[in-house]
């Protein structure tokens, strides 16, 4: 990219209108949506830019960021200020910062959280819908607090890999999974009681929080047990997991770089 300055922009946003974060055609996207700001705030289209993660379509973002290239520098505070005001209510920017000459904005993002909100035992408002997944059969959580845990460490994900291509490296490392109840995101018309599970990692493949959350749901259920998980993990297989659970629940919730 032969653009001269290049600026670190952190972002929050809804998913539950987007079809993701990725331009594609005749549908509305996050990154297609930032694209059409940034040309109106600076007045021309001569900039590129590359989001550090690519969410899914009704996934939401608590903490995305992505990388402004242009041909000429910023007075950031007014800049952040113009773009904010621009922006629709469901994203907001957070930050700008120049970013160094050596940075990269894929190589660089070494931890990513990404946590997926439920509940279980009723139907839920409907204004939840944006937030979280209500399961209406009653769930064991107990039982997929353990089975969370079994995700942790470095597996082969094959199973949780949608439409991988010959090139996807299936290993990959989970730093924390678990479930916890939720406490941080509250609204007047969410069920007494939520639960959340978090994953952090490095990076992760399409669809892989879904099709864990999914696999959790099914032993909540008492559907499957334990020991499938941990099967999952220990022999690869080129079938993935048909149990995918909906996107609505999911956000990025943290992105940290390497400084």
């Amino acid at each position: 990219m032969n653009k001269k300055y290049a600026y670190l922009i952190k972002i929050q946003y809804l998913g539950f209108r987007y079809h993701g974060w990725q331009v594609q055609p005749q549908v509305k996207t996050v990154q297609k949506m930032v694209e059409r700001t940034l040309a109106f705030v600076l007045k021309h289209s001569n900039f590129k830019i590359l989001g550090a993660s690519r969410t899914d379509m009704m996934v939401s973002a608590n903490a995305a960021a992505f990388e402004l290239f242009l041909e000429e520098e910023l007075e950031v505070k007014s800049f952040l200020g113009q773009f904010n005001k621009s922006l629709p209510n469901d994203i907001r920017a957070l930050t700008i910062e120049k970013a160094g000459a050596n940075f990269n904005i894929i190589q660089d993002s070494k931890r990513k959280e990404y946590r997926y909100l439920f509940s279980y035992g009723e139907k839920t408002h409907p204004f939840c819908a944006p937030y979280l997944t209500g399961v209406q059969e009653n769930l064991d959580i107990s039982l997929m607090q353990k089975g969370a845990k079994l995700f942790e460490g470095r597996h082969n994900f094959q199973r949780y890999a949608y439409k991988p291509s010959e090139k996807t490296v299936f290993e990959r490392e989970i730093f924390l999974s678990e479930i916890t109840e939720n406490t941080e995101l509250t609204a007047s018309f969410f069920p007494e009681k939520t639960y959340v599970l978090k994953v952090q990692g490095n990076g992760f493949l399409r669809y892989q929080i879904r099709l864990m959350m999914g696999v959790l749901f099914q032993l909540g259920k008492g559907e499957i047990e334990l020991n499938f998980i941990d099967d999952t993990l220990r022999k690869p297989s080129s079938e993935t997991l048909k149990e995918l659970a909906p996107a609505s629940g999911l956000s990025l919730h943290s992105l940290d770089f390497e400084k």
